[in-house]
């Protein structure tokens, strides 16, 4: 009888484990479908930190140190004013290449390298702009002096595009495949009278798609552009018929009108708030000391938080004009030898915008400077994210680390102390947004 027991007992345990084992399939079902057909939720920070490619990526930085300056110097000394990017973009599309993406340069001169995500219907940004400030003819060769780099365009935007093309190679050798496709763009016209023309192409292409950007502009940690300032750039001219200084003194002069005007302009009351500021940045006219100009030109640059603002600032830079003019004409000794004509032209005309509360972007931003140790404010700035911001698309500018100064000068510097924090945290934030695709064998029994 115990034998008996013993058996029946076995057999109870059997069954028991045969039903157990029944109900475990069932219940992973379920589970195992809504796995495999859903797409993978976008984690937290702390989540995508955790992920083993992502730290691998991390890693990357640090012992490649020497190999991003060298990234940096190389397309640094690469003359490229804007409209004339074309040679700078041929380097860092090669580079780009070179990291596993697939590139190509549109019509207007973009260089864009693309890593398929698992998602091919949404698409991420991460953008650094080309060109320059500096017009064609000047030395971009950069000197060392211990740490620090000098040269023109070294900080803005070298430090950007070098972050653009190291953060695609530490991705590239994490094998790290996105949720959302990113595109890694290289950008002509954020400049100047580039109008951001670069960026306008973009998000003109690819708005129906586009989920998010973040551009790369600069050096530094300590801020995130999240408010698009708006701006405009106009062009006066003024024409005269032009003569010779001694025979023909008495005429009227475009250069004085233009300087006749412009005291005027400088004289007009602007707010501390809404801040808005203006800027008389060249002057142009003349052949010789002894000719009387033919023409003036005359480029000013104005900005604010304000569209009632700049509006009018440009109203009164053309009654300024106006009045400059008139004065130059009345006080024209020889009215006989003719008379002036002048215009006004809008050159360009960057938009206001501003990120909506509970960005998915800036989160993801806030989380990656949570996870470096680094702390940054919010600020107001004209960069290549007004374009998408003024669409109301999520976008944010940030610097790829560093530290730089002297922007849009000749003695423009930087210094890559603190740079892998900048890297880190650029690349967080772009895997937050992007999120990384889930490996199909990732479920095991």
């Amino acid at each position: 009888m115990p034998e008996i027991g013993r058996e029946l007992k076995r057999r109870d345990e059997k069954r028991t484990m045969k039903h157990f084992l029944v109900w475990v399939i069932l219940l992973s079902m379920p589970l195992r479908s809504s796995l495999a057909t859903q797409p993978p939720r976008q984690g937290s920070a702390s989540e995508i930190t955790k992920h083993p490619q992502t730290q691998t990526a991390l890693d990357w930085f640090k012992p490649h140190e020497s190999l991003i300056n060298d990234v940096q110097i190389k397309l640094a000394e690469i003359p490229a004013p804007s409209y004339q990017e074309e040679q700078r973009a041929a380097a860092v599309e090669q580079l780009l290449g070179a990291a596993g993406l697939t590139t190509h340069r549109d019509k207007i001169g973009n260089v864009i390298g693309e890593l398929r995500g698992a998602n091919e219907k949404e698409v991420v940004i991460l953008s650094a702009h080309l060109d320059t400030v500096f017009p064609a003819g000047t030395d971009v060769k950069v000197h060392h002096e211990g740490e620090r780099l000098s040269g023109p365009g070294i900080s803005d935007n070298g430090t950007g595009l070098a972050a653009l093309v190291v953060i695609a190679r530490a991705m590239q050798a994490a094998k790290i495949k996105p949720r959302r496709t990113i595109l890694f763009v290289a950008d002509v016209g954020e400049e100047g009278e580039g109008n951001l023309r670069g960026m306008r192409a973009l998000v003109d292409a690819y708005r129906a798609k586009l989920k998010a950007a973040i551009v790369l502009d600069g050096s530094g940690t300590d801020h995130v552009t999240t408010k698009a300032l708006a701006s405009r750039r106009l062009e006066v001219v003024i024409s005269g018929p032009g003569g010779h200084s001694w025979s023909d003194f008495g005429m009227v002069n475009p250069i004085n009108a233009v300087v006749r005007g412009a005291v005027r302009f400088i004289n007009t009351k602007v707010p501390t708030a809404p801040r808005t500021t203006f800027n008389l940045g060249q002057i142009e006219g003349g052949t010789s000391v002894n000719s009387i100009p033919h023409e003036a030109k005359l480029k000013v640059d104005i900005r604010s938080e304000s569209e009632e603002e700049l509006t009018r600032l440009e109203s009164a830079l053309r009654e300024c004009m106006a009045a400059g003019v008139r004065d130059e004409q009345e006080s024209a000794r020889d009215r006989s030898k003719g008379r002036l004509d002048w215009k006004v032209e809008l050159l360009g005309s960057r938009p206001g915008g501003e990120l909506a509360a509970g960005s998915p972007v800036l989160a993801a931003l806030r989380a990656a400077d949570e996870f470096v140790g680094n702390h940054s404010r919010l600020e107001r700035s004209s960069t290549d994210a007004n374009i998408p911001l003024s669409m109301g698309i999520d976008a944010i500018a940030i610097g790829a680390g560093g530290n730089g100064g002297g922007a849009h000068s000749l003695q423009e510097w930087y210094e890559p102390s603190g740079r892998e924090m900048g890297l880190k945290r650029a690349l967080l934030t772009l895997l937050e947004v992007a999120g990384i695709a889930q490996e199909k064998n990732a479920i095991t029994n």
